[in-house]
């Protein structure tokens, strides 16, 4: 599990492509490599990824080919910076919300505002996830834990304070970029059953 607090930003370091398997590689500094272990999960972009390779400060990760279909890590390229977080741990503090680092899709950039002090972001939302998407409700972008707003049919609208643009890659996101996105696990559960709910009474009264 995640918290949508991302650590830090990384470059990645090197790319193996191999067929529906892509093998993505990081310097990790030493605060981020304290206890990791082959096998441990950490979030790339809000993807969970399992460490593969640790050898010194190079950690490597694979991603295959379900991941890369939904999500933005197969239009990486060396030097591009990414999100990191590390699995949270029992006993941390949960400062975002609670993440299963499991995207269920990706959305647009389709404007950026600035006014003073303020980056606003308005995405818009695959059809897919429209029904999982209330205002001031928890949403993740590239793993990082927001909140909606002014949601408007198909697109919605974050506001980001100084500290999430100094610490994620939305500092320098870019219009047309596509971003990976992870629903509220309990927004979504509550929606799932009501429509099950729904369905069943519809069905009943036929």
């Amino acid at each position: 599990m995640f918290t949508g607090i991302v650590a830090c930003t990384l470059p990645v370091a090197d790319i193996e492509k191999k067929q529906h398997l892509y093998r993505f590689s990081f310097h990790f500094p030493e605060a981020l490599l304290t206890g990791l272990t082959l096998g441990a999960s950490v979030a790339i972009n809000g993807a969970c990824l399992t460490v593969a390779v640790i050898e010194g400060d190079w950690v490597s990760f694979d991603a295959m080919m379900e991941t890369l279909r939904i999500t933005n890590l197969a239009d990486l390229s060396v030097g591009d910076q990414v999100n990191i977080e590390r699995a949270a741990r029992f006993g941390d503090e949960i400062g975002g919300h609670l993440l299963s680092g499991h995207i269920h899709a990706m959305a647009e950039v389709i404007a950026i505002e600035t006014p003073a002090n303020n980056k606003k972001v308005t995405f818009k939302a695959p059809p897919e996830i429209q029904d999982y998407l209330f205002d001031k409700g928890y949403i993740a972008l590239n793993g990082v834990s927001l909140t909606l707003s002014e949601l408007k049919q198909d697109c919605f609208s974050v506001y980001f304070i100084p500290e999430t643009l100094r610490v994620t890659t939305f500092g320098q996101v870019m219009v047309g970029e596509k971003i990976n996105l992870e629903v509220d696990s309990q927004t979504q559960a509550v929606v799932d059953t009501v429509k099950r709910m729904s369905d069943k009474a519809a069905k009943q009264t036929q």
